[in-house]
């Protein structure tokens, strides 16, 4: 082995190594010292622990931190509240339910579909067919919410879970896919503000534990198909409701504990070109029969034009599937252990970026109590193996080096995304959190939580900002979905999440500007209509930005499908290049910045 790479790697395990051995001690300890007594808590979220969550945990003054987030619910109009029932202690229903954003109406400005979950999920138990339907929101030029369910025809009444949007018959406008704990439902935009269930005529149906979905055109083919991650097996029984586990000292029901129910193998719904679907899972090698999924990214990760999946799994391992269709077979390869990136943990969420603008995709995994959420750090491109090049696909868990594993040891968290919220030109942030854990008060409440705001502090890593920049998320709070937009296009990307029984929050990015930016939305004829899987590169001085178009796929939630960068000081954007999902690239060259750019292209597919 030459010098130079027997050198390399010894720095490479210097410093990453000893990271991980840290870590591990860090989590074994934790589980020594509750495991001490039987009357041991959890420590409260937040709490500075000395030598666990406070070791790597950065601070940063009021009047540094140019960000800033207020909470415009009500004057926005949004008056959905999710589950408006007792909860029963049953898993289904604490695991959700998400927001969906997306231009159904194609005005310009982005919609919100919250997703509602209505009734018990016991057998026989009636559902509320008044206040449990999920809800419609047409965005009124970001001023105001309007509530078009009722018109719409998208009052999904159910155990709904998550939702997403895609055009799936390419006709121009964005079709819904809803997952439940039961029948899922497909809902056609008939293009007139009006939809309809497509479900049986698409046959897509899936009437398993579903849990989050992502559309993309993984074959290539210009159709859109769809994964449906799905859960547990999950059945009710009358005497499990006595039952219980010990989770950290604590005593919890048997039917909140995955661990007490079977796997389900998920679905990859391929998109036949005719408005109908085949389930082609395990053809594929995809179906993950021993994953209890709940989120799935589709993300081109090494780099070959062709998007390969990420699913996060709940207490099993995570699944890395490399996409082989160009080798003209329906087939992926399952790299997971490979990557390092696949680890046993309690997996929900996933935020998919190029978080240190090397061109390649990084991942961002959110973890249960304990586990530390991870951000794998994508080492196909890397500037400290510049003189190495790699030819495997591998990732390296960075977190807590960038101050994100420790600060999250006490947390449980859930969706997640990155996004220039200052337009500095660094990717922020966000980091939605709920615990699991049932009031010792009032069983038919869980703990709450403070969801997580991190400021980009470039080679210091992130710092958690919250308390200061987003108050309303500081508030403890039991959490699920969210996701990120731009609700008045003002440049500013804003932020909803979803609250477990109760109302939504819309968060109005207000921050201090730190630089200039560019908004862009693609479109394509000949099939794929919204670019899903096209990849953006933004070179402005010696800077290249990366971002990947429906990459980030949140908790069972959907961010709005278009790029944002942020390019800092720049009075001009520089050098735009497109890599459509045809293969096409297109190249331009930006003289204005502070504006959204509608880019449109002409598919041509084999």
């Amino acid at each position: 082995m030459p010098r130079l790479r027997q050198d390399k790697r010894r720095r490479l395990l210097l410093r990453w190594g000893g990271l991980s051995i840290g870590v591990t001690a860090v989590i074994v300890f934790i589980v020594a010292m509750l495991a001490r007594s039987p009357t041991q808590s959890v420590p409260a979220a937040g709490a500075n622990i000395d030598g666990l969550t406070s070791v790597l945990r950065q601070s940063a003054t009021d009047s540094e931190v140019p960000l800033r987030f207020v909470d415009v619910t009500s004057e926005m109009g949004i008056t959905f509240r999710h589950m408006p029932i007792a909860r029963k202690s049953l898993l289904p229903e604490d695991i959700g339910s998400g927001v969906a954003a997306g231009d159904f109406d194609n005005d310009g400005y982005t919609d919100l579909f919250f997703v509602n979950f209505s009734g018990n999920a016991t057998p026989g138990a009636a559902l509320d067919r008044k206040t449990g339907t999920a809800q419609l929101y047409r965005n009124d030029h970001g001023k105001h919410f309007e509530n078009v369910t009722a018109s719409a025809g998208v009052g999904f009444i159910g155990y709904g879970l998550g939702a997403a949007w895609g055009d799936y018959d390419s006709d121009g406008d964005l079709d819904l896919y809803v997952t439940a704990f039961g029948p899922n439902i497909l809902y056609e935009n008939q293009g007139d503000g009006t939809f309809r269930d497509a479900t049986e005529k698409a046959m897509i149906q899936d009437t398993r534990f579903s849990a989050g979905a992502s559309w993309s055109d993984f074959d290539r083919d210009g159709d859109l198909d769809l994964y449906v991650c799905n859960y547990v097996a999950f059945e009710y029984r009358e005497d499990d409701q006595h039952s219980t586990v010990a989770q950290y000292a604590t005593e919890q029901p048997y039917t909140l504990n995955p661990s007490s129910y079977p796997a389900q193998s998920n679905a990859l719904f391929r998109n036949n070109g005719d408005g109908t679907f085949d389930d082609v899972a395990m053809d594929a090698g995809v179906a993950d029969p021993r994953g209890k999924s709940l989120s799935a990214s589709w993300t081109d990760l090494n780099n070959d034009g062709w998007v390969d999946l990420y699913v996060a799994n709940d207490v099993s391992n995570n699944a890395v599937f490399l996409n082989r269709c160009a080798d003209g077979a329906l087939l992926f390869e399952d790299v997971g252990a490979a990557t390092l990136a696949a680890d046993y943990r309690g997996a929900m969420g996933i935020a998919v970026a190029d978080f240190d603008n090397d061109l390649d995709q990084d991942l961002l995994i959110t973890h249960w109590i304990a586990q530390e959420n991870a951000l794998y750090r994508n080492m196909l491109i890397d500037n400290d193996m510049s003189e190495i090049k790699n030819t495997n696909l591998w990732f390296m868990d960075d977190a807590d080096r960038l101050g994100l594993g420790q600060v999250s040891l006490d947390l449980v968290g859930w969706a997640a995304g990155f996004c220039d919220f200052d337009n500095d030109g660094r990717l922020d942030l966000w980091v939605v959190n709920g615990s699991t854990m049932e009031q010792s008060s009032d069983r038919l409440r869980l703990q709450g939580q403070p969801s997580s705001l991190y400021w980009n502090r470039g080679q210091r890593g992130y710092v958690d900002v919250t308390e200061f920049a987003a108050p309303p998320m500081h508030e403890p709070a039991v959490r699920r979905g969210g996701a990120q937009l731009d609700i008045d296009l003002d440049g500013l990307v804003d932020l909803v999440i979803c609250k477990h029984s109760g109302r939504p929050t819309i968060l109005r990015n207000t921050s201090t500007p730190s630089g200039n930016w560019l908004r862009i939305r693609l479109e394509q004829h000949g099939g794929n209509t919204a670019a899903l899987g096209a990849r953006v590169n933004l070179t402005t001085g010696s800077v290249t930005q990366m971002a990947e178009l429906g990459a980030s796929s949140s908790y069972l939630s959907q961010d709005e499908q278009i790029i944002h960068f942020g390019v800092g000081n720049a009075s001009t954007a520089g050098d735009l290049r497109i890599y459509w999902p045809d293969g096409h690239i297109d190249s331009h060259t930006i003289d204005t910045v502070n504006q959204t750019l509608c880019i449109e292209h002409a598919a041509i597919y084999d």
